[in-house]
């Protein structure tokens, strides 16, 4: 696994968790996730800037881009989920 991934606050994993849920509902790989949708959701400000300094990802006012390691991170992150849940 990658080490800017290691030791992630679970603020910033809550960032990874949403993407991760994009992922299995849609099956494609996720490059962004909604930062703000204007309507009660809201990232993380202090995950926000945890990937931003660990060079995970970039960030407008509504969208948060994953980089190709992050993108990998969600990746691995879904097979988790799978593994465990016996898929």
């Amino acid at each position: 696994m990658a080490t800017n991934t290691q030791g992630l606050s679970d603020k910033a994993l809550s960032i990874f968790t949403f993407a991760a849920y994009h992922r299995l509902l849609s099956g494609e790989r996720v490059t962004s996730v909604v930062r703000r949708d204007g309507h009660g959701h809201e990232a993380d400000p202090d995950g926000v800037a945890e990937l931003e300094r660990r060079g995970l990802a970039t960030a407008s006012e509504t969208q948060i881009s994953l980089g190709d390691e992050a993108e990998a991170f969600v990746d691995t992150l879904v097979d988790a989920i799978r593994r465990e849940g016996g898929a």
